[in-house]
């Protein structure tokens, strides 16, 4: 069957390189740096993990490393567009959520300015979706993308599929603190503070508009890593997009497939999907994260939320 769309993401996606080539999928890269540190400190393109190990650089946080991290370029996106016009084939390009990044309005930024110098109208169509989601989130939904594109899906059936789909995406995950993300500025001063007072482990997940939130609290990992099954033997749906889970680990891959373990028994066919947390979404969370991602029932739904709201009170 003939390809009827591309698709292209960025590096918080979160494969593999060897995922991105069998998939056939173009992934552009953010970068990170020490600006503050005469020598750049721990810096790099965000390369999924090719020239430095995810154990280097988790290491090197752990020892006091602040690197921040940069969105691809104008220039780097409008190189990108301009090679999906000269393919030929309607691409759909898939953004970090806007909610913690300028990734998507850069995207639409460059895409405006590669339309202009095409005197208004792209000789190929380009669509940019704000994934509202991030990291293992996102490695989920494009999974589920190269899926449909395989399928067969025109480019205009994916955008469709991806703005309804973007919001049955459940996530958890747990960070160790929350000093790196609100350093970053994704989170406020006053949510980090009451987590480091209370010495628990934050769960969070996103909000419908791509922002961070905590959803929950746990003392210490192994109740967190209850919690994160609990929360997806709750609100899993396997009719919605199959049996599959998405799990990734900030350098912690035993608490990564401990969390997979627990999950397999109540779905035999369960797919999982393991990824390493990159260095873009490493940067802000540090190591020690795992998140536990799956499809589920719509979030904008009252419903799905007034459920959710009673299971955290009864827990």
């Amino acid at each position: 069957m003939a390809t009827k769309c591309n698709i292209m993401t960025d590096s918080c996606c979160d494969f593999s390189p060897e995922e991105v080539e069998q998939a056939g999928i173009t992934c552009l890269s953010f970068t990170y740096t020490e600006a503050s540190k005469p020598d750049g400190g721990l810096s790099g393109v965000d390369d999924l993990f090719q020239s430095r190990s995810a154990h280097d650089f988790y290491s090197a946080i752990e020892n006091g490393a602040c690197p921040m991290t940069s969105q691809p370029s104008q220039m780097v996106y409008e190189e990108a567009f301009e090679k999906a016009i000269a393919s030929g084939i309607p691409t759909v390009h898939f953004a970090l959520s806007s909610g913690i990044s300028g990734a998507y309005n850069g995207a639409v930024t460059a895409l405006d300015r590669v339309r202009e110098k095409h005197g208004g109208t792209l000789p190929t169509p380009i669509y940019v979706v704000d994934c509202l989601i991030g990291s293992t989130t996102q490695n989920l939904f494009i999974h589920a993308a190269i899926e449909k594109r395989d399928q067969g899906v025109t480019a205009e059936e994916l955008v469709a599929w991806a703005e309804d789909a973007r919001f049955h995406v459940h996530t958890i995950f747990m960070v160790d603190n929350l000093d790196a993300l609100h350093r970053g500025g994704r989170i406020p001063k006053s949510v980090a503070v009451v987590g480091g007072l209370l010495d628990v482990k934050p769960l969070l997940t996103f909000n419908l508009d791509g922002s961070l939130a905590i959803m929950g609290m746990a003392r210490g990992r192994r109740k967190a890593m209850r919690k994160m099954a609990e929360f997806y033997e709750d609100f899993h749906d396997s009719a919605y997009e199959g049996h599959v889970v998405a799990i990734g680990d900030a350098d912690c891959v035993a608490d990564g497939d401990s969390l997979a373990r627990m999950l397999k028994p109540t779905e035999h066919e369960l797919k999982v999907y393991r990824s390493s947390i990159g260095p873009t979404i490493g940067c802000h969370v540090g190591p020690g994260m795992y998140s536990c991602c799956f499809w589920g029932p719509d979030r904008r739904d009252d419903k799905y939320n007034d459920a959710k709201n009673k299971g955290k009170a009864a827990k």
